[in-house]
């Protein structure tokens, strides 16, 4: 059988279980046979009608939180993007045939999204489970077996809703020290700027929904001796306050070393010495390009980073993967580290990138390059600040990458 074959309106009809379609203002835009047999509701009673008008809590339960749970868990999905599983609640549902009276029902809800074509949330898939016979047979039971029954019962969805409050927390303290985090990184990182008389456009986007966010940075530095510049992206591996400080750090050393090393290898030499001392510079990684404008020359080196992409003018992209070593901390004893040289000419476009960019899951790294390079060779005719925004807006998931991504656009 083809796709076009299938009905896939009579599918979300039979699906086995309660399921319903939530517009991102929480109207019911369809639900299913069951959701309309368990509901007790109509679909004219609840297609286009606001879920909490239909669902409202129970005014005679001053405890009651159902709703509010419920709530929070849609606003959860229209702002991560990804599924959200509530634990165990309670939300009695008032009787359809006594107006005022209110039915004792528990719920066991998931809550997906549906992403649109430009990725962002266009519908929430709400589906329940309704356990409440369960609950209801378990206190039915007899003897003492029965009453063990009830307390296990009551146990589980007392921890069930500990669970959840606890999980809002956790939420909640993550939510702001990533702000936190967030705001010290955008404190450290240099700030766009030209570097020397070339163009520069620098992006930094955080992760989406995830907690590895904070841990990658980028640096321009003016070299002493002639026209030079040096160009350098790196990724701490961690999360929030601590990879934000162990990024700064690594930064500011290797922005201090640059001005005073013969070459990115020395640089990075003493930059892999410094990150043994540091806790958390664990398989860190950079790259460091120094640029000799005047000879038109770049020279590099890498500590376990993806290759920098030199494009040239006529189209052609080269991957500077030839002096690419092992992370900074990665030796006790380091030894001096591998660069290379490539030529230019003047209108070229150096670009330097973290791993957010590139990598995908289930998906090899080499297609997240040749993506990449596709891109920039289309597109190389762009200034750099438009060309930033159009590799991040080609190359991102619509929903946005699981990791951090610091990007560096230079014109040569």
């Amino acid at each position: 059988m083809t796709d076009s074959a299938i009905e896939y309106a009579a599918v979300f009809q039979a699906l086995p279980g309660m399921v319903a379609l939530l517009t991102t203002e929480f109207v019911y835009a369809d639900v299913n046979e069951e959701f309309v047999r368990v509901s007790g509701r109509s679909r004219e009673q609840l297609i286009g009608h606001y879920l909490f008008d239909v669902f409202p809590d129970n005014p005679n339960d001053p405890a009651a939180t159902g709703m509010r749970n419920l709530e929070a868990s849609l606003y959860r999905v229209l702002a991560t993007g990804e599924r959200d599983t509530m634990a165990l609640q309670r939300y009695d549902v008032e009787d359809p045939e006594r107006p005022g009276e209110w039915e004792e029902r528990y719920w066991s809800p998931v809550n997906a999204p549906l992403l649109g074509p430009d990725g962002k949330v266009a519908l929430i898939l709400h589906r329940v489970e309704e356990v409440t016979e369960l609950i209801r047979a378990r206190g039915r039971s007899e003897g003492n077996r029965g009453s063990r029954a009830r307390v296990l019962e009551a146990e589980l969805y007392t921890r069930a809703r500990e669970l959840q409050e606890l999980n809002d927390r956790l939420r909640q303290a993550h939510s702001r020290e990533r702000e936190v985090a967030l705001a010290l990184q955008d404190a450290m990182l240099p700030a766009p700027r030209q570097v020397g008389h070339h163009r520069a456009a620098v992006r930094y986007r955080p992760a989406a929904g995830a907690l590895n966010v904070c841990g990658d940075w980028y640096d321009l530095v003016d070299l002493v001796g002639g026209d030079r510049i040096g160009v350098a992206v790196g990724d701490v591996v961690g999360h929030g306050l601590e990879a934000a400080g162990v990024m700064g750090q690594l930064r500011s050393a290797l922005s201090a070393a640059s001005r005073v090393a013969e070459g990115p290898a020395q640089a990075l030499d003493v930059l892999g010495r410094y990150a043994h001392v540091i806790d958390g510079a664990e398989s860190a990684t950079a790259v460091t390009t120094f640029i000799d404008c005047v000879r038109h020359v770049i020279t590099y080196s890498s500590a376990g980073h993806p290759p920098p992409v030199l494009v040239h003018p006529d189209g052609r992209t080269e991957f500077l993967d030839q002096a690419t070593d092992t992370p900074l901390d990665a030796r006790p004893d380091p030894i001096p580290r591998p660069q290379a040289e490539t030529t230019f000419v003047p209108g070229a476009t150096l670009v330097l990138y973290t791993d957010g960019l590139i990598e995908r899951r289930r998906e090899d790294i080499d297609t997240g390059l040749y993506r990449l390079a596709d891109a920039l060779r289309v597109h190389r005719d762009q200034d750099p600040e438009t060309l930033a925004d159009t590799v991040l807006l080609e190359l991102l998931p619509p929903g946005g990458a699981t990791d951090d991504t610091a990007l560096i656009v230079v014109r040569l």
